[in-house]
């Protein structure tokens, strides 16, 4: 596919800062990448260019199409494509020692700062220690310090919150650890502070393009502002109907802001859609005029009318996700289609439950999204304790899930005394083991362990350190912890042998991507926290998804089911009574710019409630779709679920005739 007027204007415009308004499915990816080949191919060496996206998944998708468009060509490895965290690990590991930290500081995950404010904060309680971890990385992105947001405190209440704050600030740094906001938030504080960083970084990136603009936050943009200088040397693409992620801290204003702060900018607008049928086009257009602009814009296509939006109204949930599955089972038959084809989508999670169950009912393969992270599973989490200690020896809490996993006779009264000496002494408990004075705190038979597991780490360490193969030291290190042991004696069977599984996988990727990358297991152990296996797994498996509008942000399907189109739901009603109406605005405007060649829409009369029922109201946006571009189904009697049924046995009855192929 060739690029149309706009994109070229997009890709060749090289005299300024750049906003491209792109649409949905109007190929913003294909300009970044066009644009990248249009730089290089314009004398900017590749080690000069960085593309910055959200997701690793977004990230390998750029790298994917650039290496197609320069199949062979090495210097393409040179370019910079990568999320906002991965640039900021990069650039505080090379700037490091500014900051007080050692190039190998780590990583800490959102349970690790969980368990870190729970101590401080001395509270059992998951909600008070989630509005704690919310509060304090919300100040992060805002760029205030626990000074500043204790300067700024209202009332107790948040002055105890920006103390608790304070106090893990100084744990962080205690454990050489930084949490994901400070992956941004330090760099700018060095960028800020030491003019000599900003200037090696803004040599070595000179051209910057900005994937989703949109949902960048005060930090990220920043961050921008001081790589990209006083002139601008960006492209940023975004879209200002798209932006849906306020709840994590993006600011739509960040365009205003963008034109405050470049006056010279040249904004282009992508409205031609590649995506989707002109109905579902015109159904999203007439939707999203109810929002104020900040850029006016209007999506076309040439892909034909197509079908019109289907609305229908169904009697409760379980009716709602019976009809649902019906309809896919029956439309997969009639037309030929992959299961791969259908997505039901979603405000929230806990509306998934009941399609699952008809789903499964009806036997067809479905892929559930949000699901638990690779990551967050216990066996690989005990992993990369390992790797994080032995990256980072004064990484605490990755000591005591290491040291005590498996266990090896080291219990809490044990760890306890330790981490009170270490506390007294002000060094982390792995230091502390060496210590002369702790043999009076802890008998020998508690101190022999600890030694002989700390002596272990430092051997494996010293091996990673002198550039072992990663797969020889792995595999060292699970046989001498004799973790598939423990996962078989801790587990049953089944069980031990899907998280051992796990865990060879996760081995086997770790020294493919050693040796792909040509790095040591230490130089891998930083970044291994900001990848998700799963966003790297092409799933090619033939399954209806299952996602919330969030999560589905960014892909596309032939047929969407969007369920549960009421008030309180879609529009949610708490945003409605935070005055954020337009942001639920843009997720229903999201939802339907995902379908491909037919949107079906439904919304239930009532909903269980707990063990009562209650009346349910259509959502606002539905009548927002306007009546040209939909065809309603809510005329005709909700307790009436036999068509879909009868269509559906009739075509397997037909299909099941001798001579007849099943589709």
């Amino acid at each position: 596919m060739s690029l149309n007027p706009r994109q070229i204007e997009a890709v060749r415009y090289l005299d300024g800062p750049l906003l491209v308004l792109a649409g949905a499915g109007s190929g913003k990816t294909r300009v970044i990448t066009h644009k990248i080949a249009h730089l290089v191919g314009r004398g900017c060496a590749p080690k000069h260019v960085a593309a910055i996206t959200f997701t690793n998944k977004a990230a390998r998708e750029m790298q994917e199409r650039i290496g197609a468009m320069a199949p062979g060509n090495r210097a393409v490895r040179e370019l910079t494509i990568s999320t906002f965290h991965a640039l900021g690990v990069r650039i505080l590991r090379g700037e490091a020692a500014a900051l007080g930290l050692k190039p190998r500081f780590s990583i800490l995950d959102a349970d690790d700062a969980f368990a870190i404010l729970a101590q401080l904060i001395g509270s059992v309680d998951k909600q008070t220690i989630r509005r704690a971890q919310w509060q304090i990385s919300s100040w992060k992105n805002a760029l205030l310090s626990p000074e500043e947001a204790e300067k700024q405190a209202t009332d107790e209440q948040h002055a105890t919150l920006a103390r608790a704050y304070r106090q893990y600030d100084l744990t962080l740094r205690a454990y050489q650890a930084v949490d994901f906001d400070d992956l941004i938030g330090l760099p700018v504080q060095l960028f800020s502070e030491h003019a000599d960083a900003l200037g090696r970084w803004r040599d070595r990136l000179r051209y910057f393009l900005i994937d989703e603009y949109q949902d960048t936050n005060g930090a990220q943009y920043r961050l921008l502002r001081l790589l990209c200088g006083e002139a601008g040397r960006f492209t940023a693409v975004g879209d200002d109907d798209q932006a849906i992620y306020a709840w994590r801290g993006a600011n739509v204003e960040n365009l205003n802001t963008l034109q405050t702060d470049y006056p010279q900018l040249k904004v282009i607008k992508l409205e031609q859609n590649y995506r989707s049928t002109g109905r579902i086009l015109q159904a999203a257009n007439t939707l999203i005029a109810n929002n104020p602009k900040l850029f006016e814009k209007r999506l076309w296509s040439e892909l034909g009318a197509g079908e019109p939006v289907q609305v229908t109204a169904m009697k409760d949930e379980e009716h709602e996700a019976e009809s649902v599955v019906m309809r896919i089972a029956a439309h997969r038959i009639q037309h030929r289609t992959a299961y791969a084809d259908y997505a039901i989508l979603y405000r929230g999670n806990h509306q998934a439950r009941v399609f699952e169950q008809y789903l499964r009912n009806q036997r067809i393969p479905y892929r559930l999204s949000g699901g638990q992270s690779f990551f967050e599973r216990a066996e690989i989490k005990d992993l990369t304790a390992y790797l994080r200690l032995v990256a980072n020896v004064d990484d605490d809490p990755a000591f005591i899930r290491a040291v005590t996993t498996p266990r090896r006779g080291i219990g809490p009264q044990t760890l306890e005394a330790l981490g009170a000496y270490a506390g007294e002494r002000h060094m982390s408990m792995f230091a502390a083991v060496y210590e002369l004075g702790l043999a009076s705190r802890l008998k020998p038979q508690q101190l022999g362990p600890l030694r002989t597991f700390c002596d272990f780490i430092n051997r494996i360490g010293h091996r990673a350190e002198q550039g072992e193969p990663a797969r020889d030291v792995l595999d060292d290190l699970l046989s001498a912890i004799d973790y598939r042991s423990h996962l078989f004696d801790s587990l049953d069977t089944r069980d031990a042998e899907t998280r051992w599984d796990n865990v060879q996988k996760f081995t086997a990727w770790l020294a493919d991507k050693a040796e792909a990358d040509e790095k040591t297991l230490l130089e891998l152990t930083q970044t291994v926290a900001l990848m998700n296996l799963l966003e790297g797994r092409n799933d090619e498996s033939d399954a209806v998804s299952l996602s919330t509008i969030h999560a589905a942000k960014g892909l596309e399907f032939p047929y969407v089911f969007l369920v549960g189109v009421e008030e309180d739901i879609l529009p949610h009603r708490e945003s409605v009574e935070a005055g954020k109406i337009d942001e639920e605005r843009r997720l229903m405007y999201v939802a339907v710019t995902r379908a491909q060649k037919q949107l079906f829409v439904s919304h239930c009369l009532k909903r269980r409630r707990g063990k009562e029922w209650q009346t349910c109201e259509p959502s606002r946006f539905i009548a927002e779709l306007g009546e040209e571009a939909i065809r309603s189904g809510a005329k005709r009697d909700p307790d009436d679920r036999s068509d879909g049924i009868a269509s559906l046995a009739a075509l397997k009855a037909m299909l099941a005739k001798p001579g007849n192929a099943t589709g």
